[in-house]
């Protein structure tokens, strides 16, 4: 009988204590979160090494970012904004009022 007893407080504690099957699968979960947020922050720095080695040794792809991002046009060249999107009120776009 005592071995049954002793059996019975093993499996418990391998279950439900510390270092048991619980927090094993939670350990894992966290594991598996972490290994998302990894593979999700190198994707974003690949992209960033890309725009950085662009705009370090391509010409037009720093006009390209200019003109995209802050809205610049050429002299001869009108720019349209339409609706309030969340884009341009984030942008600042719409305060510049078309001027260069």
């Amino acid at each position: 009988m005592a071995v049954w007893g002793i059996n019975l407080i093993i499996f418990c504690h391998m279950i439900w204590g510390s270092e048991g099957l619980i927090a094993y699968r939670e350990l894992k979960q966290k594991y598996a979160a972490i290994e998302a947020e990894i593979a999700a922050i190198d994707a974003e720095n690949r992209s960033l090494s890309r725009d950085i080695r662009l705009l370090q040794t391509d010409e037009r792809y720093v006009e390209k970012m200019i003109r995209q991002r802050l809205h610049y046009v050429h002299e001869n060249e009108v720019l349209y904004l339409f609706g309030d999107s969340s884009e341009n009120r984030e942008s600042g776009a719409a305060t510049h009022d078309g001027q260069n």
